[in-house]
């Protein structure tokens, strides 16, 4: 398909702003052009909020818990934001997470992790494994059903969700029934086809891919860490089901449907699905982009799906 109408007018809206790519911003510059996307979101939808703080291995993290109207206990999705672990925070993708948890029903709790490159891997990872066995280990006390835990995040977020699934497997704790992976980081390489293709042009581009992951990693060689690079896992086998979500135009499609494909042939269920003529980040831009809104449908769905089978 040719580049959604919508999204190219996002294209030229930031065009006309002369907004440069990331790799030429300093890291202030890119976080203030990355709280930009939250004009992009429409009107936010009512839920109840509470921000908080929870035990992490470096201090505090801070948290924002978004509860939807019904009865209790709720499942809970751990969410993790995306902006390649350098720019975005809760406030930037409070309007998507509003969403979220309104669609599931869930309990959502969003993740402040500390970013790069003041803080480089594994501190990001840390906090998310971190926070997500507090909330199993806390969920009743705030209505929430530890039984029905799940990990979510949209792009290095996703990175996030699915390295957290693989930590919990590998440490037997906490017991998650989904991973909810939008247009996911799983790889460090940038020669796929969707890469050659997309890499310029389309938001995100292989150069700010580079610089990102240039601050995640700083110094470090990792090799095949898989909570760095969930793609180099040795062992997808007990994993929990996966809904996996890729952009037509986005840098990252291949790595993400490599990374659904992989997941099947170690066993785990997988809901995956390309959202044609998108962009990388269409689910931080539905007030400019409402053809990208059934993602959020499609997401809440597969969570049900896999709840289906722990009840």
């Amino acid at each position: 398909m040719p580049l959604h109408p919508e999204a190219q007018n996002v294209l030229s809206t930031m065009s006309e702003a002369g907004l440069p790519p990331f790799e030429h911003l300093t890291v202030p510059q890119a976080r203030a052009a990355g709280a930009g996307f939250v004009h992009l979101q429409g009107e936010p939808e009512e839920i109840a909020t509470e921000d908080r703080a929870v035990p992490g291995p470096a201090g505090d993290v801070p948290v924002r818990f978004y509860t939807p109207e019904g009865d209790g206990p709720k499942a809970v999705i751990v969410y993790f934001h995306g902006g390649g672990w350098v720019i975005g925070d809760i406030d930037v993708c409070d309007n998507p997470v509003r969403r979220i948890a309104n669609r599931t029903g869930a309990i959502v709790v969003s993740v402040d992790y500390r970013r790069a490159p003041e803080h480089v891997y594994p501190a990001a990872f840390d906090d998310c494994y971190a926070v997500t066995a507090w909330v199993a280990e806390h969920a009743a006390e705030f209505g929430g059903d530890p039984a029905r835990l799940a990990t979510c995040g949209d792009s290095a977020g996703g990175n996030l969700a699915a390295a957290v699934a693989i930590a919990a497997r590998d440490r037997q704790s906490p017991n998650l029934v989904a991973q909810l992976l939008i247009y996911p980081v799983t790889d460090f390489h940038f020669t796929t086809d969707s890469y050659e293709r997309n890499g310029e042009g389309y938001l995100l581009t292989k150069g700010s891919m580079q610089w990102f992951w240039a601050h995640y990693l700083g110094a470090q060689d990792l090799g095949k860490d898989p909570y760095a690079c969930p793609a180099r896992a040795d062992d997808l086998t007990g994993l929990p089901p996966a809904f996996v979500a890729t952009a037509e135009f986005d840098p990252l499609r291949d790595e993400g449907e490599n990374y659904a494909d992989a997941l099947r042939a170690a066993g785990v269920q997988v809901t995956a699905k390309r959202y044609e003529g998108m962009l990388h980040g269409f689910a931080w831009t539905l007030g400019a982009t409402p053809s990208g809104a059934v993602i959020i449908d499609d997401l809440a769905s597969a969570f049900r799906s896999a709840l289906d089978g722990v009840r």
